[in-house]
This record gives C-alpha cells, sequence and structure tokens, in this order.
C-alpha cells in the first residue's frame, strides 16, 4: 500500500454572507485555489489524476459538476478529470478521504481535494428546490421517523444540549473564546500561510482580500446573553452560538510519497487513519462522538496522543458533547477558533480545516491531528494526520 501524503494545503478567507466573496462564482474561485497550489508547488497540473470536490447545494451556480467546471475555469488541461461528492457539511472532508485512499490504492499518484461552496448565491437548501420537484426524504422515511419527525439542525443542537446538561453560559462562554481565539490567530499572522488572497471589488475599486470577514474580536458571554433564540423559543442555541454562513474554497494537494519525492516536493504531512459514522437523523450532529472512537481505535492512538482537534463548530452544543463523551482536553481544540468565528462555508469547510489543521501543527510542533465534522443526516468523517517534520 502506498503512504498518502499532503504536500500543500491553501483556502481563501470566509466571507460572509453578501460580504466581499458574493460576487464570485462558485467555479472560479474553486478556480482561484487550484490556481494557488500550481503557484505554490510549481506542479504541472497535466500531472493531477483527479479533482474529488466537496460541494453541498449541487444546484444553480453550482450545479453540473462543480469540481469539473473549476478544473475549466483554472486553465488546466481538459485532460484533466473532475467529480462532486456530497456528505453533507462533510463533503469536502470526504473528498479528501477519497483522494487519499485512491493514492493508497494506487489508482492516483497526484490527486486534488477541493472544497467550495457560496452560500450568498445558492443559500443553504437550495437543491431541495423548495418541495417543487418533491421532498428529498420518501414515505419509508417519513413512516420510520413518524413519531419524533425530522427537524431542523438548529433543533437537533438544542435537543443535543439539553441531553448533555450544557447550559446556555457554556454554549455562549465556548462561543465567545471562539471569537477571542480567531482574533488572536488573525492578529498574530498565524492563517497567513494557508489564506490565498482574493481579490474583490469594492465601492469600484479591486482590493485584496485576506482576512476571514466574520470575526467579532468584541464578542464577550455577556453580549451573547443578549441574543434571543434562533429556533426555539425555549432553546438555547442562538445566531452567536451557531456558525455563520459564509461563502468560500480550500484545496489540499495529495500524492504518493513516492511522487513527491521524484518531484522533489516536501511532503507537509502523511494520513495515519480514516472513519465514517452515522447517527439518529433527528439530534443529527452526534456523529463526531462516534467517529472518534472509530478511528482512534484503528489507528491505535489514544484521546491523549492526538495534539491538535479540529471539530468543527456547527453549534457550540455538538463540540461541547463531543468533549464531554471524549475526555479530550479543550485547550488543544479548535485553538485557532472555529465556525462561530471564521464561519462555515459547507461544502468547503471539510478542506478548510484541514489547512488549518496542518498549519497549526507545523507552527507548534505537533505531531497528530484531528478532524471531525458532524454532517446532515446523522453523520461523520473523522480523520487523522501526522506531520512530516523531514
Amino acid at each position: 500500500m502506498h503512504e498518502a501524503v499532503i504536500v500543500d494545503v491553501v483556502r481563501t478567507p470566509a466571507g460572509k454572507r453578501n460580504g466581499k466573496l458574493k460576487d464570485w462564482h462558485p467555479a472560479d474561485l474553486g478556480a482561484h485555489v487550484l490556481k494557488a497550489l500550481e503557484e505554490r508547488t510549481g506542479i504541472d497540473p497535466a500531472i493531477v489524476d483527479d479533482v474529488v470536490t466537496g460541494c453541498v447545494s449541487q444546484v444553480g451556480q453550482q450545479a453540473f459538476n462543480l469540481g469539473r467546471n473549476a478544473v475549466l475555469a483554472a486553465g488546466w488541461p481538459e485532460s484533466v478529470p473532475a467529480t462532486t461528492v456530497d456528505r453533507q457539511c462533510g463533503s469536502s472532508q470526504q473528498a479528501i478521504h477519497f483522494a487519499a485512499q485512491g493514492v493508497m490504492a494506487g489508482a492516483y499518484d497526484v490527486v486534488v481535494a477541493l472544497g467550495v461552496e457560496v452560500m450568498t448565491t445558492t443559500p443553504m437548501g437550495a437543491s431541495g428546490a423548495k418541495g417543487e420537484l418533491g421532498m428529498p426524504f420518501g414515505p419509508k422515511v417519513f413512516e420510520r421517523y413518524a413519531e419524533t419527525g425530522l427537524p431542523p439542525q438548529g433543533i437537533g443542537a438544542d435537543m443535543i444540549a439539553d441531553e448533555y446538561g450544557i447550559t446556555r453560559e457554556d454554549l455562549d462562554a465556548f462561543s465567545a473564546q471562539s471569537q477571542q481565539r480567531a482574533a488572536r490567530a488573525t492578529a498574530e499572522g498565524r492563517f497567513e500561510n494557508e489564506i490565498v488572497p482574493v481579490p474583490v471589488e469594492i465601492d469600484g475599486e479591486i482590493e485584496m482580500f485576506t482576512q476571514d470577514e466574520g470575526i467579532r474580536p468584541d464578542t464577550t458571554p455577556e453580549t451573547l446573553a443578549n441574543l434571543k433564540p434562533a429556533f426555539d423559543e425555549n432553546g438555547k442555541i442562538t445566531a452567536g452560538n451557531s456558525s455563520q454562513i459564509s461563502d468560500g474554497a480550500a484545496a489540499v494537494l495529495i500524492m504518493s510519497r513516492e511522487k513527491a519525492d521524484e518531484l522533489g516536493l516536501k511532503p507537509r504531512a502523511r494520513f495515519t487513519g480514516f472513519a465514517l459514522a452515522g447517527t439518529d437523523p433527528v439530534t443529527m450532529l452526534k456523529g463526531p462522538i462516534p467517529v472518534t472512537e472509530k478511528v482512534l481505535n484503528k489507528t491505535g492512538l489514544s484521546v491523549d496522543e492526538i495534539d491538535l482537534f479540529e471539530i468543527n463548530e456547527a453549534f457550540a452544543s455538538v463540540v461541547l458533547a463531543w468533549q464531554k463523551e471524549t475526555g479530550a482536553d479543550l485547550e488543544k481544540v479548535n485553538v485557532n477558533g472555529g465556525a462561530i468565528a471564521l464561519g462555515h462555508p459547507l461544502g468547503c469547510s471539510g478542506a478548510k480545516l484541514m489547512t488549518t489543521l496542518v498549519n497549526e501543527l507545523e507552527r507548534t510542533g505537533g505531531r497528530y491531528g484531528m478532524q471531525a465534522m458532524c454532517e446532515g443526516g446523522g453523520l461523520a468523517n473523522g480523520t487523522i494526520i501526522e506531520r512530516i517534520d523531514s
């Protein structure tokens, strides 16, 4: 079996809904990070065996195989194939899995895992077509969950908070910390090596967009406490302790170790383990808990041996429930903030988190990093990487 390694990782800054990335077509935004990988590494894109792309709302501007359209928009050779996958919020983390596993199996030598989502122009749920083409859940699914129904994710997040005894104060404290960590990381330049600037037009002038747009550095638990519940009038989940609707793209260049050596490229990390998990689609968001157990068991590692965690902050209750179950040290979790502060551009987020995980392992000298994401329908991806020191 071949060793799969990460050669480089790049991402755009995350744009707010109707923010600086609102006028970018998703295919062009994906092309922007593909070209950045080419420029940073000097690879000939003609050697890329596939571009596996994560995107959730594959409709409108994101329809008709977004990955292929990004390849063409990047000016890469027409011989470079691409495909687009959907595992809901974990779509580009799944793209990373498929890419790395293809290398390990010998099917690929060089592959890119790409993630793109422009939620401003293709909003969450758009692929449901407002039910005009029928419901995505058929009669048998509704029959199976007739007693509980299939509530939206925000209700599921509230249910998780109740199940685990997580208070509104806990949620707001965690969310304020996410904002503060993201602001500190930005001020210290921790994201500079992973972010590729994006030209945007502001008031008729072109400027370079270089920093995540959703960070609110003055956020405190007290200011968050003033927000009203967003989903259940008696609930705890608010806009302030939920992830932000965002736009963005990210890409991960993956190769066999042999190919990287042949090209004279220094690998930055290797893949150590992969896992998937399913959980109930009612609370929906507890998947990171079983996927962590599975990926640790597969690799023979303990939770204490993981130096850094990226657990997607879809809602604060997701991460806090995960911590209660796993016993992980929260000082190692989302150390540069998470989606509550930095945004959650759905299909982009898996690759986006991987860019941060690789760079932060290098900055801190950590060895192992783990990433997990909850996903619509009660799913989760888990990935462990190991930093390559030489």
